[in-house]
């Protein structure tokens, strides 16, 4: 397919005719509508309405500008950063996060990352919903534990654990005695926690809270038990503050850093993907809780 027939069609859609396209790109109008037609030929299908007056993208049309667009503009940065350097890192980067990385990292990361790119306009979205990063154009999402997908690659930046915490002032409860517990709002309905020792710890919901901040700083306060990963406790647990009973008999929690497969690696994803090895280069909670305590 003619690399520039998608760049010519992708100028007439993103202008909203071909004479606003020609007024901007100094490119003929017979040339553009004639290399659209081309286009259109090629794929089997109408892309634009033609009327009097009027131009408008058809449906087709519409879906083919929203996924061609992404890719002609990593295209011309990928050939702008090769003949510039590092130097030509620019453009909008789009990152979805979880609320939990974001705040316990993220904005560090952002000022260090702003500071060295400037010419970056860097948006970072929190939400624990796995987005759809084509769709709703996401250059680069942090998950936790993804589910496999075979049009994202990436890499693991971190790894972390779970771990049963509490007051000091709160003792352990023996038997089947239950815990007075603070849990996640959506965390699910589990009876106990059983620990890596083998050992039950039964369950009694005292608070439940959106946040797994929110659950700490209960935690903290005094009010009950929690599971919470080890690098969220770790400062706390270091300093007395909290007492860990034991690390939850489950997988670890592995932080993902992924992109689309179908997308030329860009520049700005790059570095900030650079940036994620530069402060986690050995992925482990001791890493966060270091990017979490510095100043």
């Amino acid at each position: 397919m003619d690399l520039l027939a998608l760049a010519d069609f992708n100028l007439v859609a993103r202008h909203g005719g071909f004479g606003r396209a020609t007024r901007a790109s100094g490119r003929p109008k017979a040339t553009l509508s004639r290399r659209v037609l081309e286009l259109e030929a090629a794929l089997g299908v109408r892309l634009l309405e033609r009327g009097a007056r009027t131009l408008k993208l058809t449906q087709e049309g519409e879906v083919f500008h929203a996924r061609m667009a992404p890719l002609l503009l990593e295209i011309d940065e990928t050939v702008t950063a090769l003949k510039s350097g590092a130097s030509a890192v620019s453009g909008r980067l789009r990152i979805s996060a979880p609320l939990l990385f974001a705040q316990m990292a993220l904005g560090k990361l952002a000022a260090r990352f702003a500071l060295a790119y400037p010419h970056v306009r860097l948006e970072i979205t929190t939400e624990d919903r796995a987005v759809d990063m084509v769709e709703e154009g996401y250059d680069l999402a942090i998950r936790v534990n993804p589910d496999p997908d075979a049009t994202l690659v990436g890499r693991i930046i971190l790894r972390d654990r779970l771990a049963v915490v509490a007051h000091p002032g709160i003792a352990r409860p023996l038997g089947d005695e239950p815990a007075a517990a603070v849990l996640r709002a959506d965390g699910g309905g589990a009876a106990a926690w059983t620990l890596q020792d083998g050992a039950r710890i039964a369950i009694e919901p005292r608070l439940r809270l959106s946040s797994l901040v929110m659950v700490r700083d209960a935690v903290v306060a005094g009010v009950g038990a929690a599971c919470l990963p080890v690098s969220l406790v770790s400062r706390e647990v270091a300093a007395g503050r909290l007492l860990q009973w034991g690390e939850l008999d489950a997988a670890e929690i592995a932080i993902s850093a992924l992109y689309p497969s179908r997308r030329l690696l860009s520049p700005r994803v790059a570095a900030f993907l650079d940036l994620l090895k530069t402060v986690f280069p050995n992925g482990t909670t001791d890493e966060l809780a270091a990017c979490m305590s510095a100043t």
